[in-house]
């Protein structure tokens, strides 16, 4: 960002009314505070940094601060409010964006049913000539926006981004905004483990970052960015909401050299060739630059955003007669770890930038080669660390629970509607190389149908459509294997051998979705609730020796049985599981990360094909 624009963002910062703040709040009475938890106590603007890696402008303020606030099952719902209510004179205060339930949050609330939030910020004289966006990273779960007391519109799902054109409701000075939330918590909705049939603390409202930025009229509003190795070429797609067919020019660089130019027009896919591509791997995650400017008809640069790419391919091959997933062409082991995006002080919210990056540095460091996100969506900043950094994605759709009542096909259509939306807001990651729309049938439907529809609607990458089949909730009939897709997954907490292990068959590669859940137990680091795991190890040398025994196993089933990929419980403890490589609150390494890296590294060298 150039020096003129973060000074612009600074004085935004200010003219927002981001001097307030939550009493003299410490970290005392936090059940289990961070690393990151003081900074964020200590800072008028949590999580500060620009929030859409992959569409970046230059003029934008955050809206992340003290709000505020009121909520309860006694407060007006706002699905079916067309003004907003009346505050106290003395409300409450909250820090946005953690949820209301989070200790970062300065209220550590129970669930709220009905959440209202309010602020007034001032918009800038510079933008007056300008549209102005609104924009919200994600809020849990259905959410009315109003501003200057007027209807601006409303938004249904937990984990996506949305945003508002509000430009039409702003007046000069001082503007008062107002978002009023409803999470019913019934399991008829993408929830995932954050809801009714959950395992850890529920969390409510918003989430995400929240921030504005001015444009015009005219403007780029989402692109697809799909790699092409088969004609060494990216695929460009921008979309405006305007129908006139502008003018899209693409200018695509390495370091300070560009390395094509091309364009295109608004709203149609074009190529910009890549020749002899610097292809992305775990090993060499390689980033390009680029930059969209839209045209008008009389050639002015109406909206220029920067973003970047990675070229990669994913593909499902036969090897030497067994399904394999391939990156690049070449059957690489998939050896990951399961992630729940779960922080003991900011719940469903990292504290920072630096604690979302903890987690991904961390599988890193243990010489993992992949990141299962499991049935969360994250900010897309969690995907642009992981791109940079080199680890691929396995996405999770996050689950519904009750797909079957009087009211199942609008809820089976709304979690559609959200697949649908995750994976158009996230196809341009080149660190995603896989979807899983279900896992272990948590409210499982249609899944042979739904892994179809996403086969078809996203040829780039590969689909497991029902992780762990073989495992099943009990509150209602397993779907079972779709039979279909590309992998056969099963989940296996027990001893690594031939005969708990998925088969690969003549289309598909076999899976080991889940395994490990070995736990260890390090006082003053744990949730207070009864902690537990698959298996309790002794001390930290056991926990290592264990997983380095088990992961010299899955080697003997890649080489011998078919095996292709394997997810390990998990990245760190989350309340009541303590089976992770580290602690909750991140403090303490329960493993001998050296020892993790020099196997994990060996295993994947090892079973490296080509075809």
């Amino acid at each position: 960002m150039k020096l003129k624009s973060i000074a612009r963002l600074l004085s935004y910062t200010l003219l927002s009314g981001f001097s307030m703040s939550i009493g003299a709040q410490t970290t005392e009475n936090f059940t289990l505070p961070t690393q990151w938890a003081l900074e964020v106590l200590q800072t008028d603007v949590p999580l500060p940094e620009y929030p859409r890696p992959q569409m970046v402008r230059s003029e934008w303020f955050n809206l992340n601060g003290i709000w505020d606030y009121m909520g309860g099952e006694k407060e007006s719902d706002p699905t079916i409010a067309d003004v907003p209510p009346v505050f106290p004179n003395h409300p409450k205060k909250i820090r946005v964006p953690f949820p209301p339930e989070s200790d970062l949050s300065g209220l550590k609330l129970k669930q709220e049913t009905f959440l209202w939030y309010r602020r007034s910020p001032t918009i800038p004289k510079e933008w007056d000539k300008k549209n102005v966006l609104l924009h919200f990273g994600a809020v849990d779960r259905v959410c009315t926006i109003f501003i200057n007391g007027k209807k601006v519109g409303s938004h249904t799902g937990g984990y996506d981004s949305f945003s508002f054109d509000i430009t039409d409701f702003l007046k000069k000075g001082e503007n008062t905004l107002v978002v009023g939330v409803y999470d019913p918590n019934d399991g008829k909705a993408a929830c995932g483990k954050n809801g009714k049939e959950g395992d850890y603390i529920y969390t409510s409202g918003i989430w995400q970052t929240v921030w504005m930025e001015p444009v015009e009229k005219q403007h780029i509003s989402q692109i697809k960015l799909i790699p092409n190795l088969k004609n060494n070429s990216l695929e460009i797609t921008a979309y405006t909401d305007n129908q006139e067919k502008l003018q899209v020019t693409a200018i695509a660089s390495a370091g300070n050299d560009i390395v094509s130019t091309s364009s295109g027009k608004a709203n149609e896919t074009f190529n910009v060739p890549i020749k002899d591509p610097q292809l992305w791997s775990p090993e060499n995650p390689f980033i390009y630059d680029l930059k969209l400017q839209l045209t008008d008809r009389k050639g002015h640069i109406v909206d220029e955003i920067t973003s970047y790419f990675g070229m990669r391919s994913i593909e499902l091959k036969n090897i030497n007669g067994i399904m394999r997933p391939t990156l690049n062409g070449e059957f690489v082991f998939h050896i990951g770890l399961l992630d729940q995006g779960y922080w003991p002080d900011g719940a469903f919210t990292a504290p920072s930038d630096k604690a979302l990056m903890y987690d991904i540095e961390l599988a890193k460091r243990a010489g993992f080669n992949v990141i299962r996100k499991h049935i969360k969506v994250e900010p897309q900043r969690w995907y642009y660390h992981c791109d940079k950094i080199g680890l691929m994605v396995w996405q999770d759709m996050p689950n519904l629970w009750y797909p079957d009542g009087e009211d199942s096909l609008a809820v089976r259509q709304q979690f559609r509607d959200e697949l649908k939306t995750m994976i158009d807001q996230h196809i341009s990651s080149p660190s995603i190389v896989m979807w899983v729309p279900f896992n272990e049938n948590w409210g499982a439907f249609e899944a042979t149908d739904i892994t179809n529809w996403i086969k078809k609607y996203d040829k780039t990458r590969l689909v497991n459509g029902n992780s762990g089949y073989n495992y099943a909730p009990g509150y209602r009939r397993a779907y079972g294997d779709p039979g279909n897709g590309d992998f056969v997954d099963k989940h296996h907490y027990g001893r690594i051998e031939p005969g708990a292990m998925a088969k690969p068959d003549d289309k598909r590669a076999a899976s080991l979705g889940e395994f490990g859940g070995k736990g260890l137990f390090v006082r003053g680091h744990m949730w207070p609730v009864r902690n537990d795991a698959y298996e309790m190890m002794i001390n930290k040398e056991t926990l290592t020796d264990t997983y380095v025994l088990m992961a010299n196993e899955l080697e003997q089933m890649c080489k011998y049985f078919g095996l292709s990929t394997a997810i390990y419980t998990q990245t760190t403890d989350v309340e009541h599981e303590i089976n992770g490589l580290v602690t909750y609150d991140r403090a303490v390494e329960k493993m001998d990360l050296q020892k993790v890296e020099e196997i994990n590294q060996a295993i994947i060298e090892s079973t490296r094909l080509k075809p």
